[in-house]
């Protein structure tokens, strides 16, 4: 009966462990101290990429499978601080208005399961093929299997059917874009960067206080 909702925020506040998955995993193991829950859980986290990553593979129909990546980009959204609106109908060339601080950008989601060649091949098109004009700012491509997720801006893939993602190489042409939330908030692209090393200090003091290895 022990609600551990917020056990992810006061104990990492760049959210790299979402509350879902602590929800969930914490039971049993409270007389092991909060710090124990996180380091377990962190450990789970990167060797199998979050619990939630492969149920979205159970889902066969490509637009229910399409709805679902759209609420996972909502909660993660969220879980940056980024407010998401969704647009009213169907005739918006975006998925979601995303406001941080008053700035607004449109963001299209994108998700994929296709492994092509030691990566992931993801359709960054509409239905009558590649977008034309300005009809969103950013794409967020979804790697199910993986539970990862490409935050791209449009004009580095504009005219193009499809794109490569290869999430294991490093330095590969989207590598920087891999987990870049902070354009969404209006930050520039070198934010990424320290963002992610104050993650890797957040595991490491935590892994340095439970001997876990």
């Amino acid at each position: 009966g022990v609600d551990f909702s917020g056990l992810g925020r006061s104990l990492c506040p760049e959210r790299c462990v979402t509350v879902e998955y602590i929800g969930r995993n914490v039971r049993g193991l409270i007389i092991l101290g909060p710090r124990f829950y996180w380091a377990v859980l962190s450990r789970a986290f990167i060797r199998n990429r979050g619990i939630m990553k492969n149920r979205g593979m159970k889902i066969k129909h490509p637009k229910l499978r399409g709805e679902w990546a759209e609420m996972r980009f909502m909660t993660r959204a969220a879980e940056h601080g980024l407010c998401v609106s969704k647009p009213w109908g169907e005739m918006a060339r975006y998925d979601f208005a995303v406001e941080h601080a008053g700035r607004f950008v449109r963001v299209q989601v994108k998700s994929t399961m296709f492994k092509d060649r030691g990566g992931y091949s993801c359709t960054v098109r509409g239905s009558r093929g590649p977008y034309e004009g300005d009809p969103f700012d950013f794409v967020a491509a979804y790697l199910i299997p993986e539970d990862i997720w490409y935050i791209i801006p449009a004009e580095k893939f504009r005219g193009q059917g499809s794109i490569a993602l290869y999430p294991k190489l490093e330095g590969s042409k989207y590598d920087r874009y891999k987990e870049a939330w902070p354009p969404l908030r209006g930050a520039t692209e070198e934010c990424r960067i320290p963002h992610l090393e104050g993650c890797a200090e957040e595991f490491q003091e935590v892994f340095a206080d439970t001997g876990v290895r």
